[in-house]
Formats: structure tokens, sequence, C-alpha cells
């Protein structure tokens, strides 16, 4: 595997743990909060929607927009570099 190879890949795990950090950070950011401030989180914010409710709506739309941008990111640079490399014959 060439360098060019091992700064690709470095820069794959580099976001990969960045974006698996966040995940992890507004997982237990929301457990914590359900532990620590239930009462908050049972607050009303309308009729039928409660502070939680909407903090695990949350939860599950950044998750899908953080999946959404690695994708975004392998399609457009990882994935076209790789063919870069393989067009080379590295």
């Amino acid at each position: 595997m060439t360098s060019t190879h091992h700064t690709l890949a470095a820069a794959r795990w580099r976001i990969a743990i960045m974006l698996t950090a966040i995940v992890i950070c507004i997982y237990f950011g929301f457990i914590a909060l359900i532990a620590y401030r239930k009462e908050w989180m049972g607050s009303l914010i309308a009729p039928g929607l409660s502070v939680g409710i909407l903090c695990g709506a949350i939860v599950i739309v950044a998750s899908w927009l953080l999946t959404w941008f690695y994708v975004w990111w392998a399609n457009t640079h990882y994935d076209a570099k790789l063919d870069e490399l393989k067009r080379e014959g590295r």
C-alpha cells in the first residue's frame, strides 16, 4: 500500500471516529438528560409533545444527518480519490 493509500485510509478513519464520537455524545447526552433531568424532559412544549419526545426525535434526525454526511463525504471525496488511485495504477 502506498503512502497515498495510507493517507486516504487515515482520512476515512478520522471522519469515522469523529462521527462516532458525535453520535455517542448525542446519544449519551440524551440518556443523561433522561436520568438526571426527568422533570424537565417531561415538560410539555405543546399538547402531546414533551421535551423528551422532541429530544428523542432530534437524536434520530441527527443520526440520519450524520449518516448522510458520511455517505456524501465517502461518495464525493473518498471514492473519487480511490478511483483516481486505481486509474493511476497505484
